[in-house]
């Protein structure tokens, strides 16, 4: 997922406050590297933290709050259980170190009562929405988007091939005060040799992220996304005969069908946003571009456009058609990790080609996959030493 760089883009955006939803100004930063014996443990007490709120879920369960999941992956089969047993994982949100380590469970728990409220009156025939609702409501499909497993694995993954390039690239002789410099010690002959295999290893070095510094990157990222959220155009899809799906990641890219197969896309660029709200009911967010594609990037015209989008002004409902519920729902299974969730009478609408797990949602190539030989990449790098 990416940001727009677009001129128009950019100012399309620009001056969108969602500040305030969630603050992480007091969370500090933190550096993820290595475990070390030191670092605290997790308390004994289990703790189930859902990434996909049990209050969405019900909008895609029976009267009894069951779901039918369905695995990606081929050799297992879909099963029905309750909302409370899918989409979490232990602890995933437990700061251990606060007074109430669960804080952060409670804050999410607000942000989604409020955005569980909000569905339920666009149910109920409300929409456009109030601006303060709307703002709420973007926060909360942007703060979906970043928030789950994939998201942090995708972290590690892009740490772990810089740290292999820094490690790589200084050589063999400087690894130890890589290791002075960035975690802190002094290594012995045998540490730094061990930490020289793990960091250049093809995937790189063992990283994990903590569970803090996933929380701050969910709020800074959502932060960042929600403007490319509000200041589209909305489309209300509501269906009757025909019914969507949703997935452990459900906010889903809509590439412009001009784009190339190959080609990115990301919230300032996609030609919509969709996101399935229940199971009868999906939001879909238009591409702007098309309002201010004659409109020069300076002109002032961009802005009063921007307001009239914001205020709802361009918002519309339609009727849910067979090519909607496909558009939603192929492009739900596309962007899921692990898991699809259904009603369980809604089979019929799950596509029939489903893709393979998909344990990160970005990866990268070319010079972080090089080999390293042990020498140093550059002249400065020689004339240090362990």
């Amino acid at each position: 997922m990416t940001l727009a760089t677009d001129g128009h883009a950019r100012k399309f955006q620009e001056g969108t406050d969602v500040r305030g939803v969630i603050s992480a100004a007091s969370m500090g930063n933190v550096w993820p590297l290595w475990e070390h014996p030191s670092m605290p443990q997790k308390s004994n007490a289990a703790k189930l933290h859902h990434y996909v709120p049990q209050g969405y879920l019900r909008g895609f369960a029976t009267e009894h709050e069951r779901v039918t999941a369905v695995p990606l992956d081929r050799a297992r089969e879909p099963f029905t259980t309750s909302v409370k047993n899918v989409a979490a994982r232990t602890h995933f949100h437990t700061v251990e170190g606060l007074i109430e380590p669960d804080e952060f469970e409670k804050v999410l728990s607000g942000v989604e009562g409020d955005a569980m409220g909000i569905i339920r009156r666009l149910e109920e025939g409300e929409f456009p929405l109030p601006s303060e609702d709307r703002s709420a409501l973007s926060f909360y499909v942007a703060l979906q988007a970043v928030r789950g497993p994939d998201t942090r694995a995708t972290m590690e993954h892009l740490q772990a091939k810089i740290v292999r390039v820094e490690i790589g690239a200084g050589g063999r002789k400087n690894v130890g005060r890589w290791i002075k410099e960035n975690l802190g010690f002094v290594a012995t002959e045998e540490q730094a040799q061990r930490i020289w295999d793990e960091g250049t290893q093809p995937a790189g070095p063992p990283i994990t992220f903590s569970n803090l510094a996933h929380i701050q990157h969910m709020v800074k990222a959502a932060e960042q996304l929600s403007p490319y959220i509000l200041t589209r155009p909305w489309s209300l899809i509501r269906f009757d005969r025909r019914s969507l799906i949703t997935s452990d990641a459900p906010v889903s890219l809509i590439r412009h069908p001009d784009d190339e197969p190959w080609s990115g896309v990301g919230f300032g660029t996609a030609w919509g946003i969709s996101f399935p709200l229940t199971r009868k009911l999906g939001l879909l967010m238009n591409d702007p571009m098309v309002m201010i594609e004659e409109v020069d990037a300076g002109d002032p015209q961009i802005q009063t456009i921007r307001a009239a989008v914001i205020s709802g002004k361009a918002d519309r409902v339609q009727a849910g058609t067979t090519a909607m519920e496909r558009l939603f729902n192929e492009h739900t299974a596309d962007n899921a990790s692990e898991y699809l969730y259904r009603h369980p009478d809604d089979e019929k609408f799950v596509p029939g080609e489903l893709p393979e797990p998909r344990l990160t949602n970005m990866s990268v190539n070319g010079f972080t996959d090089a080999d390293f030989d042990g020498d140093p990449w550059f002249e400065d790098s020689r004339a240090s030493s362990d």
